[in-house]
């Protein structure tokens, strides 16, 4: 695989620093640095990220760098050039999109964030490789919430409701070039994603909120409608693993992957 066939990563990693509730119940200096098995979430994504041969380089968006030396580890990656930091913004999107900037538009580019600390190199290479569609400009993971209530049925998730399923989002995105102006969606959207009703009224218009109320709306109607508003081709890439609809936005999601990982990462549990 050649340089520019591989993807290059981009994580979002600001948040709300010491009032995020995740740093707080856990001390770190902000949330990306909460200690999961005595590992920082960050480095944890990272390591996922770097263990994929899909991945050329990556970079991290955030956190503020007056924040990076509570972790030295990652302060060690940066200045060993092994991950390439970028100053967060005041929002995702617009993080995510200053952070756009600084990787070459020949790349492929996946984006995740720092609080997704069940991500598996697994999870990430078939994310990418069914996310290799030349009629796609963006790609969107999403998973089917049965998929995760099945396997971790007390864990609260946003959850779009459709006619074809319920889905919820699983923070990876892939962007070609043409596909960087989504982001710039993404800023007009960003306010509204926990209350998806509205989100489809603000950006879809009221015909997709009648027929999101009324159970009409499907997957793929929803993302053809903002591929007309972008002139974005967006493919959705429905994921089988239950971890990757669980991040950390709550001190109950951290518990409950503080109990995924202690059975997977035992010494005594099954390779």
């Amino acid at each position: 695989m050649s340089d520019n066939d591989q993807f290059v990563a981009l994580v979002l990693a600001a948040d709300r620093g010491y009032q995020d509730p995740v740093a707080q119940y856990t001390g770190a200096a902000c949330k990306a640095f909460a200690p999961i098995g005595g590992k920082p979430m960050v480095i944890r994504v990272l390591d996922a990220l770097n263990s994929c041969n899909q991945i050329n380089s990556v970079f991290l968006c955030g956190p503020p760098e007056s924040q990076l030396v509570a972790c030295q580890e990652l302060l060690q990656r940066i200045e060993n050039k092994h991950i390439n930091w970028v100053r967060n913004l005041d929002s995702p999107a617009r993080s995510a999109a200053h952070g756009l900037l600084s990787v070459d538009m020949q790349h492929p580019v996946l984006l995740t964030t720092a609080d997704h600390a069940l991500l598996t190199p697994e999870i990430v290479d078939y994310f990418l490789k069914a996310s290799r569609n030349p009629e796609c400009d963006a790609t969107v993971g999403m998973i089917r919430y049965e998929t995760v209530q099945n396997k971790y049925g007390n864990a609260k998730r946003t959850v779009i409701r459709l006619r074809d399923g319920n889905f919820c989002g699983c923070n990876l995105f892939t962007f070609n070039a043409r596909g960087r102006a989504l982001v710039d969606f993404w800023q007009q959207a960003e306010a509204l994603r926990k209350r998806p009703w509205k989100l489809i009224s603000r950006v879809l218009g009221w015909r997709a909120v009648w027929s999101y109320l009324l159970g009409r709306l499907t997957l793929d109607q929803a993302l053809q409608q903002i591929s007309k508003k972008t002139s974005v081709r967006i493919c959705p890439v429905i994921l089988p693993f239950p971890e990757a609809g669980i991040d950390v936005d709550k001190v109950e999601d951290l518990l409950l992957v503080k109990s995924v990982l202690t059975k997977t990462e035992s010494p005594h549990s099954s390779t």
